[in-house]
């Protein structure tokens, strides 16, 4: 089958799914496969199930005019997305980066979502599937669409470019992430650049933080740059310290009271200016974006700010890496108070560099004075210090109970597979 009469299929039914348990009926069943999972063997299931048609590259079961048999089913897949996306003249805007781009796509759209019918990435899917079937659920009506673009090596973010074809772009920085795929900090920031390459050699925008020279340099050669910061940037602006939740003051480029968030830490400041920055750059009216960026609420343990039992705890506990640990940390000791307790879950995806990182964070650890520490699994299992450790986050969350702690101030981060936020249910 051609591609462009299964683009036609598509568009008689525009939903698609990659698991028969979400399934509805008139669905598309795209049966994708992994080193765990193949979703051929859940076929004749999807037909059950109602889906209109089956999109199978290895499908040995009943003859069915129903059962579209492709070479690839991933390849097709993201050559649908392609030329879908080739269906609409609207920003495209690619967001990727080492930390925060999830919650800079959440703000980003949270600030253009009030003047425009904006798409974006739901959560955080946005690898090789959750790229293309994030353009795949946009609708004629799009005037604007944020992609999330998530990446662990090199000519990730690149094989994203081929089919979201971004207009605009945005890396919110480039840290100790994923080393383990990417071999080193430089190999990072090659890899995070491949969307500035895109823009680059597409005439297309970037906006970048201008505190950092190394997205200075990284963005060079773009036809249209636009910076935020905290000094010299065409949006300029700083953390007001005065409360637990993060507010800030725009000293250039929007003329605006302060934007009293409901974010956790300094660390987001480069966040919000972004969302600013893009908001601005698109004529979204200033008191719009101040709006949108002060009823935003933080979910999915993302820098929530939350109250039990008279305690005040920092929720950060979706992911973690070497750079998002040491802001976090650095930012809850600045915190007022005293008898701060730390949950802190090891930090995965690092490779060789694993156990020296996790070394430097103990080091930074012991430079403050802390009621508790708890670290829990990974490469903390292997290194010596003078904390409390446990394998697991269950354990932990026993050792939380046995405490009883009341107007204590607390902070829960960790990668995502130790599943800290479990210490608080």
């Amino acid at each position: 089958m051609q591609l462009t009469e299964l683009y036609n299929i598509y568009r008689q039914h525009p939903s698609i799914k990659t698991d028969t348990r979400s399934l509805q009926p008139g669905d598309l069943f795209f049966a994708l496969k992994g080193p765990s999972f193949n979703g051929n063997h859940f076929a004749a299931a999807a037909l059950q199930a109602g889906a209109a048609y089956v999109i199978a590259d290895e499908y040995a079961g009943e003859p069915s005019e129903k059962i579209i048999v492709v070479a690839d089913v991933l390849s097709t897949l993201q050559a649908l997305a392609k030329m879908h996306r080739q269906q609409f003249a609207i920003p495209f805007i690619g967001i990727t980066g080492s930390n925060g781009k999830t919650t800079t796509k959440e703000l980003a759209h949270a600030v253009l979502s009030n003047t425009f019918k904006t798409y974006t990435t739901e959560g955080n899917l946005n690898n090789h599937i959750g790229v293309p079937l994030t353009i795949l659920k946009i609708k004629e009506d799009a005037e604007m669409a944020i992609i999330e673009m998530g990446a662990n090596h090199l000519k990730e973010i690149e094989s994203y470019c081929v089919y979201a074809m971004p207009t605009h772009g945005l890396i919110t920085n480039c840290g100790k992430a994923h080393l383990e795929g990417f071999g080193s900090e430089e190999g990072i920031r090659r890899g995070k650049g491949e969307l500035f390459d895109y823009l680059r050699t597409h005439n297309g925008t970037a906006f970048i933080m201008k505190d950092y020279d190394y997205l200075v340099e990284m963005s060079r050669g773009i036809n249209t740059v636009n910076t935020y910061g905290t000094a010299g940037a065409g949006i300029t602006g700083n953390v007001v310290n005065n409360s637990d939740l993060l507010e800030v003051a725009i000293s250039n480029g929007l003329k605006v009271d302060n934007i009293h968030t409901r974010l956790v830490g300094d660390y987001n400041l480069p966040n919000v200016l972004a969302a600013i920055a893009i908001g601005h750059y698109f004529k979204v009216p200033a008191e719009k974006i101040k709006a949108a960026l002060e009823n935003y609420t933080p979910s999915n343990s993302r820098s929530q700010l939350l109250k039990k039992d008279g305690n005040t705890i920092i929720l950060d506990a979706y992911n973690a890496n070497p750079s998002s640990m040491k802001v976090a940390v650095e930012n809850f000791a600045r915190m007022e108070g005293t008898g701060k307790v730390l949950l802190l879950g090891a930090m995965m995806e690092l490779g060789q560099e694993s156990k020296k990182e996790h070394e430097a964070l103990v080091s930074l650890l012991q430079q403050f004075k802390w009621r508790s520490v708890v670290l829990v699994g990974g490469d903390f299992k292997n290194i010596t210090h003078p904390f409390i450790y446990f394998d697991t986050a269950a354990a932990a969350k026993e050792w939380l109970q046995q405490q009883a702690l009341h107007n204590a101030a607390i902070l829960v981060k960790g990668s995502r597979s130790i599943k800290m936020e479990t210490v608080l249910e």
